[in-house]
């Protein structure tokens, strides 16, 4: 029983060493020189988790044929099954592992379907960069790398013989759930999010999160996360599209308010799922009376809507102002967020210190290496809390997460002006909080114990000396107030600056808005360039039409000042195709 065991590891380890070994070889190629013995071993420790979740998938079918050994052994046909499906296993790591080092020189992203596509409509073309020597370099390491991990899988085979005859229902037992547990590796771990590409991301260098990303996997996501993105939303002529899109996001830069002056500190509070339903002064219940009160003393954008339906789409358009896609999510897509401009390293640019606070699990749909483009290198999270601090579903709670917000804000010495950007998670399902207020449902009350923790920790930050700019955004409406209709309703959320920076309080901006024109608004104020935010206005500029743009599964919507049009994307496709079918 014990070498049934020791086979099935020796099988798991040696596809997790197939992947591991990659990433030094790939390091040789790409930008290896300079780094220390730490780098190297940081890229292959960072991508470790990765490899393991190939290596699962991978062991699943010789765990299943091992199962099947036990009641045919000593089946020809059965070993060999286990030998062809271990040289495609084999091949198929071994390209995904030199077409990555031999396409990164050119494109600079880990590989993904991209190959695929421009191999499948151009052969001819997509082999055009290549010389002859790399020609004949790829394949030799394909060669190599493949003979190395096939021989490694036959000499276990051969060598680490099973006779369990005498044991059959104890050994299925026992190999059924080795493959079960399998599961553990595929999926990530325990926490809330599975596996996937920024789970390797770590570093303000990209070439050394590149190279820890596993290219199997990296492959195989890609290929189950596309879509048609060109040839969705083409309601327009580009000409005219064009030139609509142009009026639309014409910014002026004379400003109508000057809210605050020099570079104060920033604390960016994006807050889970609050809707502006849950402030009184907004017609709402008496759930977030600090906010309410925060809102009452600073400033109140009264008009201003979430770009999109979940944290995912918000996180883009709060800190990159691009807005929220229908269908997708941007920050699935890695390769595109490097390249993005962010509010983040705009700031970081002008000499503001980043850093950012999550009480969950940081690499949930690819958080992580969205952080890290936007400059990000002291992100706190989860694994920065004591395990006795995890209570919450989603993490630590919310007060502990400001607790050291402010323990670190206090004990800094940095004379930099600082970006603080605190994600909360508290106010999410299941709604279990530490905290009973008058609310009786879970929902009100988890809202309520969020609020509080935001109100304490701005009382706090009102008695440091340095001078503060608080942001309050939330990332979406989540399911509280129930039963809300309409997707202005649904999209309408609070935008509140407070803290002693202010100059003017007690006033409020009625400009229609969304979470993309906070770069443009904050960076206006800051005499900083923005120019790059496409998607972003100065909600403090003297813009011609203000809107809100915002978006929902298959749904688009437009609100100013006049009326709220929405689109229901799928009926209007569906009537295109009818038209072009006439």
């Amino acid at each position: 029983m014990l070498r049934y065991i020791l086979k099935f590891l020796a099988i798991y380890l040696t596809f997790v060493l197939a992947g591991a070994i990659q990433k030094p070889v790939f390091l040789i190629f790409h930008g290896g020189e300079g780094l220390s013995a730490a780098d190297w071993f940081e890229v292959i420790y960072h991508g470790l988790s990765m490899d393991c979740t190939v290596a699962g998938y991978l062991t699943a079918v010789p765990g299943l044929l091992m199962v099947a050994g036990i009641w045919l052994p000593h089946r020809a046909w059965l070993q060999q099954i286990m030998r062809g499906y271990n040289a495609v296993a084999a091949v198929l790591m071994s390209l995904a592992a030199v077409a990555n080092i031999g396409l990164y020189g050119h494109w600079g992203f880990p590989l993904d379907v991209t190959p695929v596509f421009y191999f499948t409509s151009s052969p001819s073309a997509a082999a055009a960069s290549a010389t002859m020597g790399e020609i004949i370099g790829a394949i030799v390491g394909f060669l190599i790398y493949t003979d190395l991990i096939f021989m490694s899988l036959y000499l276990i085979d051969k060598h680490i013989t099973v006779d369990v005859w005498c044991q059959r229902p104890v050994a299925t037992l026992v190999g059924l759930l080795l493959v079960g547990l399998l599961f553990i590796p595929i999926r990530g771990g325990f926490t809330v999010s599975t596996m996937n590409p920024g789970r390797a991301y770590y570093s303000q260098n990209n070439r050394l999160n590149h190279a820890a990303v596993n290219p199997f996997f990296s492959f195989l996501y890609s290929a189950t996360h596309q879509a048609d993105f060109g040839s969705q939303f083409r309601y327009l002529d580009p000409e005219v599209a064009d030139e609509t899109f142009k009026a639309m996001t014409a910014n002026p830069t004379i400003l109508t308010d000057t809210l605050f002056e020099g570079r104060p500190d920033i604390y960016l509070i994006i807050a889970e799922s609050f809707s502006s339903h849950l402030l009184p002064s907004q017609g709402g219940e008496a759930i977030a009376v600090r906010l309410d009160s925060l809102a009452r003393n600073g400033v109140l954008f009264d008009n201003f809507y979430a770009s999109s339906f979940r944290t995912d789409r918000a996180l883009p358009a709060i800190l990159g102002a691009i807005p929220g896609q229908p269908n997708t999510s941007l920050m699935k897509y890695i390769s595109k967020t490097e390249g993005l401009p962010s509010l983040p390293r705009s700031l970081k640019d002008a000499g503001y210190a980043l850093s950012y606070y999550y009480g969950g699990d940081i690499n949930f749909t690819n958080m992580k290496s969205y952080l890290v483009n936007c400059g990000f290198e002291d992100i706190v999270c989860d694994r920065d809390f004591p395990v006795k601090e995890r209570t919450g579903k989603w993490g630590a709670h919310d007060h502990l997460l400001f607790d050291k917000v402010l323990a670190d804000t206090k004990s800094s010495k940095d004379p930099a002006p600082q970006l603080r950007v605190i994600q909360t998670s508290s106010s999410h399902e299941p709604f279990e909080v530490p905290y009973t207020s008058h609310h009786r449902a879970p929902a009100a009350n988890a809202f309520a114990y969020t609020d509080s923790c935001i109100g304490a920790f701005a009382d706090s930050v009102s008695r440091l000396p340095r001078k503060s700019l608080i942001v309050i955004v939330p990332d979406h409406y989540g399911c509280y107030p129930v039963n809300l209709e309409g997707e202005p309703a649904r999209h309408h959320v609070p935008l509140i600056f407070a803290g002693n920076a202010l100059q003017h309080k007690g006033i409020r901006i009625h400009r229609h808005g969304s979470q993309t024109d906070l770069a443009a608004t904050i960076l206006g104020q800051l005499g900083i360039d923005a120019t790059a935010f496409k998607f972003s206005r100065d909600m403090l500029a003297d813009i011609p039409a203000p809107f809100a743009f915002y978006s929902s599964p298959n749904a688009i919507a437009l609100s100013d000042s006049t009326a709220t049009a929405t689109v229901d994307i799928s009926t209007v496709q569906s009537q295109l195709a009818s038209a072009k079918l006439v």
